[in-house]
């Protein structure tokens, strides 16, 4: 606890668990990303709710901890060479725990960079276009007269869409039958596109079976349907 107490998150959220892994977090899709991920390898950890209704992303001890202000971060007592390790970037904080637990990334140099490639399109492209969409169909921006803005992300998010369900075409998941941190970082999003964001008829869901299956396999899995309330809202 003492390396612990060096991060000034520490002071606003206190571990009970020093020796454990660090989570701060919030179940939306970037955040369930790093809790499916710790609840599918079995890592020890203790989880943080960030509460944007209380702006904690914002106070100065997150800040020092990310200072983009977002959400997921973590910080690993154990890190590399045993000293403690903040992390912020969801993308970066699976790779990481991929390599910390030697899991969900394929050691194989050509398969783990293909699949850090669909891991870098879901960071720069499904997040991003789902997102917006999610702003201009569901959230301030229905209110715009202006349909324009909606609909380049509707034509977007059916783009992103269009390449998962041709990838997923005899497929079980992004890399074939290996699961891997590009299906924990993608089906939050499609998750989301189609239950929160009430985009499923806009895009026309329907067009991509592929995605539509994959997305039920991803939530049947047990470390999935826990990952997806943590941190748990209520806490």
């Amino acid at each position: 606890m003492n390396e612990l107490r060096s991060f000034p998150v520490t002071h606003k959220w206190p571990p009970r668990f020093a020796d454990r892994l660090q989570l701060y977090s919030l179940p939306t899709p970037n955040g369930v990303k790093v809790s499916i991920m710790l609840e599918e390898t079995g890592l020890p950890y203790e989880a943080h709710l960030v509460s944007f209704d209380s702006s904690d992303q914002s106070s100065a001890e997150f800040r020092a901890l990310n200072p983009y202000g977002k959400i997921p971060a973590i910080i690993d007592p154990n890190g590399p060479g045993g000293r403690p390790l903040p992390l912020f970037e969801s993308g970066a904080i699976l790779v990481y725990l991929a390599e910390k637990t030697g899991r969900f990334l394929p050691q194989d140099p050509a398969a783990r960079y293909e699949t850090l490639q669909w891991l870098m399109f879901q960071v720069g492209g499904v997040g991003p276009m789902f997102g917006q969409l999610g702003f201009f169909h569901r959230f301030a921006g229905k209110e715009y007269e202006d349909k324009r803005p909606r609909d380049r992300y509707v034509g977007e998010a059916r783009r992103v869409l269009a390449v998962l369900d041709a990838r997923l075409g005899g497929r079980s998941w992004m890399m074939g039958e290996e699961y891997s941190i590009a299906d924990m970082a993608i089906f939050p999003w499609v998750r989301n596109l189609v239950g929160f964001y009430e985009a499923a008829e806009i895009v026309g869901y329907r067009d991509f079976p592929n995605v539509a299956t994959a997305l039920a396999r991803f939530v049947a899995r047990p470390a999935v349907a826990r990952g997806l309330a943590i941190p748990a809202r209520t806490s």
